[in-house]
């Protein structure tokens, strides 16, 4: 009975790893040195894993990028683009794959499941070859040895990488990736060959997708992958694991394959896997890796409840090991760091370390008796306690507000036709008009001014001017470039959740809560932690100014209650749609107050809307309908002639086509530069009856489209979706991007416009 997790957070604790990167990528330190910084926080995280009592650490889950991309690589799934460079420089071309070149697109990226993680996918066709390449996995497992740890390889399962995948530009229509998993296991054979050879005594296979709603024959190829995978003779003892959600009927596929352990998920939703455990007569001599530990979330666990599971599972399994519900990669690192916050409020909160030591303490009490670990069941019971009886987390007047509201709030009071004639004739908007996301660059001088009010080394009316010069800057460039709808480029934002949550009560933040988004992106995000309201407007003083500036309008930009909630770490003492509906509430009073301020557009900006979506379709129309119901009560109360916009991005949008539909929003933009348009072609195939500005300049990319390339997007765009209703915009906000590509790129974004404007013979705007 031992203890042991998926993964860890890979950053270090003051993000050596994103500094090390982005010192790469601008020249400034060689690749010996990043390898170095990697090898560093590689080592530092498995001494802090055994030090606090974790029996076997995992390897291979650490990454420079994405471990999607890390498995594409072990596997030899190149594409066909991308060789030369990988062929040329193995380090450069991995990033090529992430992030493009000046000529080479990168692989497009979607969420990890339903987290605010984003992995690149894989691109498979016919023709793929592939080809073992386990050098990263046996390095990383051999240097866990050398230091004497017990370590197990991490590395994601066949089943669920050709689940993730697309098929490539060139492949047939109706291919499906899953149908190489025969060329695919000899490959993994190989790997796992090679592990065991370099030590491993287990290797972990990660197959979240079958917590997933599965076909018959996806099943049967699970089936067949173990089957194959169980019976090889060279090979180390495998533990599949899966999480995020209950297994279900996968749970007896993978119970009777010939692996020597499962690991599954034991929180949440996944709870129901106890009973469907027990149900499938258990693990009867083999491992059970028991995910009892929240991977996912920031409080503290409920130490006596997690104990009386896993002593429950004690009969369903030869051997039970406790772990996370999930790879630690998803939370903070350390909430000792956290020195602004309450320490009543901290004492709640368990971020990788404390959910490390929790663990430990659970495998401890397992093995030895609860009489064991006495002080800590009782010390956490009064932590419990504490959180429950606190005024920080109710307030009675949100609470009667939030049941008050009625029907006709969440509807706007003219349907989408009339709304449109009015924004029309109010607006006064070219064909194909123009617009961003919301955010501009944001420069090291502006992030230097923000640091400085922080540390008191300016005041606030300092800092003011500073945020006032960088929106003239931004309004002034648009009008240049010819822009149609403007924004000012939120200076005053360091993240777009964040910002909303130090404003909102309920809401805490931290200093050092950094979790990895993509890449080299990585985000703080807020704890919920109590009822939510709004004491004073957030944004209109920063759209006023910007509006002051220019005739063409100028969009509010808001963050929506289903982002607001997914970005965030949620309470976990109510149902979310109550936590939505109070956050929807504070929204719509500043929507109503930035329209009172003479702003016609306003976006508020969805990302999350399909990426917080159930995993499996028995919770999605529950979900849906609570969180259209929050978006639609934050934007319900403007006028006919405001325009209402929201904004998605880096997700499969097939999925939630409806409920987009129902937002009932007048504009939407999304996400299509690196997926080819497809989700203009989705919009039509559903009847999608509003304005769409599918995103033609992809901003995850340092590369500089031409107006060409995006000229040929939008005729793409326009086989969907009528020019009336076609919008010109990147696919997301411009925050970490440089000037000089923003500048290069907004502008050939607008001869694109122009060019098809003259094509179509509208106007060319202004």
């Amino acid at each position: 009975m031992t203890a042991t997790v998926y993964g860890y957070p890979r950053q270090g604790p003051n993000r050596e790893l994103k500094k090390a990167v982005e010192g790469y990528w601008k020249g400034r330190i060689p690749a010996d040195e990043l390898r170095a910084t990697a090898a560093g926080l590689r080592r530092s995280h498995w001494q802090r894993l055994a030090e606090a009592g974790v029996h076997e650490v995992p390897t291979g889950d650490f990454s420079y990028y994405d471990h999607v991309l890390d498995t594409s690589v072990m596997v030899g799934a190149v594409p066909v683009r991308h060789r030369e460079a990988v062929a040329a420089d193995a380090l450069d071309g991995y990033f090529a794959m992430a992030r493009g070149t000046e000529d080479v697109a990168p692989l497009e990226m979607t969420k990890w499941f339903d987290t605010n993680y984003h992995y690149l996918v894989p691109e498979l066709g016919p023709d793929t070859v592939f080809a073992a390449d386990s050098a990263k996995q046996v390095a990383e497992l051999t240097e866990a040895l050398a230091l004497g740890h017990t370590a197990r390889p991490v590395i994601v399962g066949p089943v669920t990488y050709l689940l993730l995948a697309k098929p490539a530009p060139d492949a047939p229509a109706g291919f499906v990736p899953l149908t190489l998993l025969d060329r695919l296991l000899p490959v993994y054979a190989e790997v796992l060959a090679d592990l065991r050879a370099a030590g491993a005594g287990w290797v972990q296979l990660d197959e979240p997708a079958l917590v997933q709603d599965r076909t018959a024959a996806e099943l049967n190829a699970a089936a067949r992958a173990y089957r194959d995978l169980g019976a090889l003779t060279d090979r180390p003892r495998l533990l599949v694991a899966t999480y995020f959600d209950r297994l279900g009927e996968a749970l007896p596929v993978l119970a009777k394959a010939p692996v020597d352990g499962l690991a599954l998920d034991f929180t949440g939703p996944a709870a129901a896997n106890l009973d469907d455990l027990a149900a499938a007569g258990g693990l009867p001599g083999k491992r059970l890796v028991a995910g009892v530990v929240d991977g996912r979330n920031v409080w503290i666990n409920d130490l006596e409840r997690s104990l009386a599971t896993l002593g429950t599972l004690l009969g369903l399994a030869g051997r039970v090991d406790v772990a996370a519900s999930c790879s630690l990669l998803h939370v903070p690192l350390d909430v000792a760091a956290e020195r602004d916050l309450d320490p009543q409020v901290a004492r709640w909160l368990a971020f990788a370390r404390q959910k490390t030591d929790e663990i430990v303490t659970l495998a401890r009490g397992l093995a030895e008796g609860a009489d064991t670990i006495t002080a800590q069941l009782a010390a956490n019971r009064a932590v419990l306690g504490a959180r429950a009886g606190s005024a920080l987390t109710c307030d009675p007047a949100v609470r009667a507000r939030t049941a008050a509201v009625t029907d006709s709030e969440t509807r706007r009071s003219q349907p989408y036709a009339r709304r449109a004639a009015a924004q029309a004739a109010h607006l006064r908007l070219p064909l194909l008009p123009t617009t961003t996301i919301g955010s501009f660059p944001q420069t090291t001088e502006l992030r230097t001014a923000r640091a400085d009010l922080r540390a008191g080394r300016i005041g606030p009316a300092a800092y003011e001017e500073r945020v006032e010069k960088e929106i003239r800057e931004v309004i002034s460039f648009q009008e240049k470039a010819g822009i149609d709808v403007l924004v000012h480029g939120e200076p005053e934002r360091d993240d777009m959740v964040q910002y909303f949550a130090e404003r909102l009560t309920g809401f805490l933040a931290t200093r050092h809560g950094w979790v990895q988004s993509y890449g080299t992106r990585y985000v703080r995000p807020p704890i919920l932690a109590g009822d939510v309201s709004r004491p004073e407007p957030m944004t209109v003083r920063w759209t006023r100014y910007a509006q002051s500036l220019t005739d063409r309008p100028v969009k509010g930009m808001l963050t929506g209650p289903v982002t607001m909630l997914a970005w965030s770490f949620v309470r976990d003492d109510q149902p979310p749609a109550e936590t939505a509906r109070q956050v929807a509430l504070a929204l719509r009073d500043e929507v109503n107050d930035l329209e009172a301020a003479g702003v016609s557009v306003i976006q508020v900006d969805e990302p999350a809307l399909r990426e917080t979506l159930p995993l499996r379709a028995g919770g999605r129309p529950a979900y849906l309908a609570w969180a259209t119901e929050a978006f639609r009560l934050a934007t319900g109360g403007v006028r006919p002639d405001t325009q209402i916009h929201t904004h998605m991005c880096y997700a499969e949008f097939g999925d939630v086509l409806a409920a987009i539909d129902d937002l009932d929003a007048d504009v939407i933009s999304l996400e299509a530069a690196r997926s080819h348009m497809r989700v203009a072609a989705e919009l039509r195939a559903a009847g999608y009856p509003r304005e769409i500005g599918p995103g033609v300049y992809d901003i995850h990319s340092p590369r500089v489209p031409g107006s060409d390339e995006m000229a040929a997007l939008l005729r793409e765009g326009l086989r969907a979706i009528p020019a009336e209703r076609l919008w010109v915009n990147p696919d997301c906000g411009l925050k970490t991007r440089g000037w000089p590509e923003t500048r290069a790129s907004l502008e050939n974004l607008v001869a694109a416009a122009r060019s098809l404007r003259a094509e179509l013979g509208g106007t060319p705007g202004r």
